[in-house]
């Protein structure tokens, strides 16, 4: 029963998690397009099929004071044929709903939202405010504010768990080794380094005082031990220099991170570390998008090093129910950033995608070339590849999650 409701408890944290973040990337594009005066067409939450119209935006005054004109028929379509009223009936409707202002929308699948605007699709259109008449600038910032505001995103997370307090984490030694540095200082099997030389470790940093031991090989440094009954103390000891690759600098063993509280930044410090994280974040994935390409290349049968959603809920469950809220916390930053990286990467119909074709038509004598079909055909291949991907690497996430020891 308990396992039955950390579950549930862990797929809405993930789908609250993984839609925010959606949500936010498409808030970005939503923000850029009105401030653009470029027609949003719909603003929804979550994806379609749609639950209800949750609003109504103004009408822009331009649209109060354009008359509706019926337009042309495209030739070979006969007046009053069946499919000339279909034509006709949704090109009214079309105008009516740019009189109206933009929907706001509520969805029934859970996962983030999604902006329309006005001639997105590659058409052609006779409305001014349309996506595809505005200045070439103008729709490359629109494009690019997805990813500007989940790199945004990633920095406020990392900036203010450096801001409130991130866990510092020491180390526990289970082991000292005779005539060591440690034995002479009079440490014992369940004491943990804390800091040397006042310098304490964040868990997210990646980093231990076991660094700064081998780094201060043969020096004297101040130990901050904490004592198994609670109590810490600072002790002096001069490390030595380890004569091999199994002697430490200080001589213990069988180590262990274990949480020595919490570090709080300054402001300053923080911003400093929210845009250092924010950078690392955006590009940690970058390796990891050329292991994936390489092991799809030699091995596709091979489970991939990478998790689709799958594996990304179950990690989110393990961190949770293992380490607390405070590290998903810090995973969602990872993910916001690792987004943005793939948002940006020129794959339609991502949005580098997008802007590649979108560059690529800006391009004189030769733009004109892509026709509306190329280019929607263009995105439509794209979807597909990225959507068997998604299935092809989940069937490796619900295997690995079924058969764990599956090699």
């Amino acid at each position: 029963m308990i396992g039955l409701v950390q579950a549930a408890i862990t797929l809405v944290m993930f789908l609250v998690i993984l839609g925010g973040i959606v949500l936010i990337h498409d808030l970005g594009h939503f923000v850029t397009a009105r401030l653009a005066d470029v027609r949003v067409l719909e603003f929804g939450i979550g994806f379609p099929p749609r639950a209800k119209v949750i609003g109504v935006g103004k009408p822009h005054p331009d649209d109060l004071a354009r008359p509706i004109v019926a337009p042309a028929l495209p030739p070979g379509m006969a007046p009053g044929s069946a499919e000339a009223e279909q034509f006709l009936a949704a090109a009214a409707a079309s105008a009516t709903a740019r009189r109206q202002g933009t929907l706001y929308t509520l969805n029934w699948l859970p996962i983030g939202g999604f902006v329309k605007l006005e001639g997105e699709d590659g058409g052609d259109s006779a409305d001014p405010r349309s996506f595809q008449n505005a200045w070439l600038p103008v729709k490359l910032i629109i494009l690019v504010a997805g990813v500007t505001m989940n790199l945004l995103l990633a920095f406020v997370i990392f900036t203010g768990i450096a801001m409130t307090g991130e866990p510092a984490v020491g180390v526990r030694f289970g082991v000292v080794a005779p005539d060591s540095p440690a034995a002479q200082a009079g440490l014992v099997p369940g004491d943990v380094v804390v800091a040397v030389n006042g310098q304490r470790h964040s868990a997210f940093s990646g980093q231990t005082p076991v660094q700064d031991l081998n780094a201060n090989a043969g020096k004297p440094v101040t130990l901050t031990i904490q004592h198994a009954d609670g109590t810490t103390q600072d002790v002096q000891v001069t490390l030595r220099v380890p004569s091999g690759a199994e002697q430490g600098a200080l001589g213990i063993g069988e180590l262990k991170g274990t949480p020595v509280g919490t570090i709080t930044h300054t402001v300053g410090d923080a911003v400093q570390l929210g845009v250092q994280r924010t950078a690392e974040a955006f590009t940690l994935i970058i390796g990891g998008l050329a292991d994936l390409g390489r092991s799809i290349v030699t091995n596709p049968t091979a489970p991939p090093p990478a998790s689709g959603p799958v594996g990304i809920a179950v990690t989110m469950g393990d961190v949770l129910w293992g380490l607390g809220p405070l590290y998903v916390l810090y995973m969602a930053g990872l993910l916001s950033a690792n987004l943005a990286l793939v948002n940006a990467l020129p794959f339609p119909p991502l949005d580098g995608g997008r802007m590649l074709v979108i560059l690529l038509k800006a391009i004189p004598r030769y733009g004109t070339r892509i026709s509306v079909r190329a280019e929607r055909l263009t995105y439509a291949v794209g979807f597909v590849a990225l959507f068997t991907f998604l299935i092809w690497i989940t069937v490796f996430d619900i295997g690995h999650s079924v058969f764990p020891q599956t090699p």
